[in-house]
């Protein structure tokens, strides 16, 4: 509907003080949770995914490899996660093992930074008022509302670095895609709006794992500072943010992992599904529940590292940029 017709049907739309007064209020819940939305959250967020993503790319390179292993010819077979990582060192070097760092920067960066930046507004709004502390459920439902958010905005990102990660051929002149923006723009004119958001259904699922992660993570916190005598978000050390964030991954991934299987598989262009069902059916027939947690050690040795550096940064940049509690 374009901007006149929408202002048109507006215009015909009888003002009662019904309408009035809905109006008001859904202007006002915006403007309240608009109040609670701090910039420096998103730096901290994006900071701390830009950071461990540099760090941490070529687990991730293996990890989605391994998820979509289910033996087509055209793909390199790798007898482990090492056996992987020096098999593309020695075809392309340190270049092969980086294939799709620049949009993984840039979706982790948005994604961390997005993520943080829409839920501790979130989570601001729904406390607004209250003395009592949110509870597990609502920690849980302002991550997953706010992953949501997130999705919308950074799927084509990550559409292309899983086709980017997915380039075997060490010749550089075979590969279909030069980097990033060749890629979207390839992606955008083969398939369209859908091509960008293949995965996106499944991906809306695993932001039951981000749910996860945020509410054991601010549940332990909690529980720990709790058990300190201390204010629940009163500051931890280094080994302790750590140890939270690392407890907290690891529940949320051994949790929700099937969900990235199916996703990657979704986004390869070496194989052609008629959508999730027929992943599920497929990866089930040919494969069995072991294909649902394909790579799993590789994304557990990844993502455990990551999320602490992640979340060790964006605690220390937010203190920093907010000041203390």
């Amino acid at each position: 509907m374009s901007p006149a017709s929408s202002q048109g049907t507006t215009a015909a739309l009888p003002i009662t003080p019904e309408n009035s007064g809905s109006s008001r209020t859904v202007t006002e819940s915006f403007l309240r949770l608009v109040s609670h939305v701090k910039v420096e959250n998103l730096v901290a967020g994006l900071s701390g995914g830009v950071v461990s993503t540099l760090i941490l790319h070529p687990l991730d390179l293996v990890k989605i490899r391994f998820a979509v292993s289910d033996g087509l010819q055209v793909r390199p077979k790798y007898s482990g996660i090492m056996n992987c990582m020096k098999s593309v060192w020695h075809q392309e070097g340190i270049r092969g093992l980086y294939q799709g760092v620049t949009p993984n920067v840039w979706g982790a960066g948005a994604s961390w930074g997005l993520y943080f930046f829409f839920y501790n507004a979130i989570k601001a709004y729904t406390k607004e008022g209250r003395q009592t502390e949110l509870s597990a459920a609502e920690h849980m439902v302002s991550a997953a509302e706010a992953g949501m958010l997130t999705m919308c905005i950074t799927n084509p990102i990550w559409v292309t670095k899983t086709q980017l990660v997915l380039q075997y051929s060490a010749d550089r002149s075979k590969k279909q895609y030069k980097g990033m923006v060749d890629a979207l723009i390839k992606i955008y004119q083969r398939e369209g709006i859908p091509g960008l958001y293949r995965g996106f259904v499944p991906g809306l699922f695993g932001t039951s794992h981000g749910a996860l992660q945020f509410m054991a993570y601010e549940e332990l916190k909690r529980d720990y500072n709790k058990y300190r005598n201390k204010t629940s978000d009163a500051k931890l050390d280094l080994l302790e943010y750590i140890t939270m964030a690392a407890l907290s991954k690891i529940f949320a991934v051994a949790t929700t992992y099937p969900y990235q299987v199916v996703r990657a598989r979704l986004q390869d262009q070496h194989n052609k599904y008629d959508g999730l069902v027929d992943v599920i059916r497929r990866t089930w027939r040919n494969e069995g529940p072991v294909g649902f947690y394909k790579g799993m050690v590789a994304n557990l040795i990844r993502v455990t590292p990551a999320c602490c550096i992640t979340f060790v940064v964006y605690e220390n940049v937010s203190r920093f940029l907010l000041g203390p509690s």
